[in-house]
């Protein structure tokens, strides 16, 4: 059964973000590396992510419901 997460992409990769981030559906189960994928965003590129405000990682399963924020890396100096 389909559901649905929220998506923001920052900086670069807001070019990255589907016209309906706000109710994108899934299958649940999916990893977030398979959401980078299938949203085009280069696996190299997704350096912080974040589900519902907590810390995450490529291989954090998604059930649905979810807040799922992916950030680039961040040069500084």
């Amino acid at each position: 059964m389909k559901t649905s997460i929220q998506i923001k992409l920052f900086a670069s990769l807001g070019r990255y973000t589907p016209d309906n981030s706000d109710g994108f559906t899934i299958d649940p189960g999916i990893t977030v590396l398979a959401l980078a994928l299938h949203l085009g965003i280069p696996i190299e590129s997704a350096k912080l992510i974040f589900v519902n405000g907590q810390k995450g990682d490529l291989s954090t399963i998604l059930s649905g419901g979810e807040r799922v924020a992916i950030f680039p890396p961040v040069g500084g100096g």
